[in-house]
């Protein structure tokens, strides 16, 4: 877990992004250790600068979807790979694993059906960080700061649609992303099914006080699938 999470920060870091810097991932008496720079978080916010770090990142940009190596989504296992086409990667790398799951934990859905939603749906494959809440960005004296990624490329929309989730961020970082990059209408419906990711993952993980926000979700986004059809 802790050399993937270095991977990604490498990764970020090398793309332009203000990470912390890593200095050794090692094992000692059967203990893993990540070793970072300490940053002095607590400054102003800057939301608009954020964006255009954010912007930025996502200029980055691959071939293809995926990773070449898995990592993690928190404390679950992420699987990555390779994939031309995206909707198919988001519904076979990301959304059948978190359904499985969450089918074996007595909460089920056809998530066949909601397929539709990313039906011609062609994004440039993005680096994203993957995991973007709220506790995983910080401020320090000098500027915005990444950490704890869950890298992969894909639509950048993924990225900015957790960005809502778990409270949310100010309306400056998303005007200001807009200014940087605008995203086009189909976003409204789309982040959804981004989410969807999260809310699965988080009650897979932490029980049902998510299986309310995951039925909702999942009644949202089948209704939109009639709206299209």
């Amino acid at each position: 877990m802790y050399r993937a999470e270095a991977e990604g920060l490498a990764a970020l870091a090398a793309a332009g992004a203000p990470v912390p810097r890593v200095f050794a991932v090692f094992e000692r008496a059967g203990k893993a250790t990540l070793e970072m720079q300490r940053l002095a978080l607590g400054a102003r916010a800057d939301w608009p600068a954020l964006a255009q770090v954010l912007a930025a990142l996502h200029r980055n940009t691959a071939p293809r979807f995926g990773w070449a190596s898995d990592n993690w989504i928190g404390l679950a296992p992420q699987p990555n790979g390779w994939d031309g086409d995206w909707n198919s990667f988001w519904f076979e790398r990301r959304l059948a694993p978190q359904a499985s799951r969450a089918r074996q934990a007595g909460f089920a859905f056809d998530l066949d059906a909601l397929r539709g939603l990313l039906a011609g749906h062609r994004p440039p494959a993005s680096l994203l960080h993957g995991d973007l809440w709220h506790g995983n960005i910080g401020f320090t004296p000098e500027g915005p700061v990444l950490f704890d990624p869950a890298v992969y490329y894909g639509d950048r929309e993924a990225d900015l649609a957790m960005t809502e989730l778990f409270g949310g961020f100010p309306a400056a970082f998303y005007a200001a992303y807009q200014a940087a990059w605008p995203l086009d209408s189909g976003y409204a419906q789309r982040k959804h099914l981004y989410n969807l990711y999260h809310v699965l993952n988080h009650l897979n993980l932490f029980g049902a006080g998510y299986l309310g926000q995951a039925r909702a979700l999942v009644a949202r986004l089948t209704a939109l699938t009639r709206e299209i059809s």
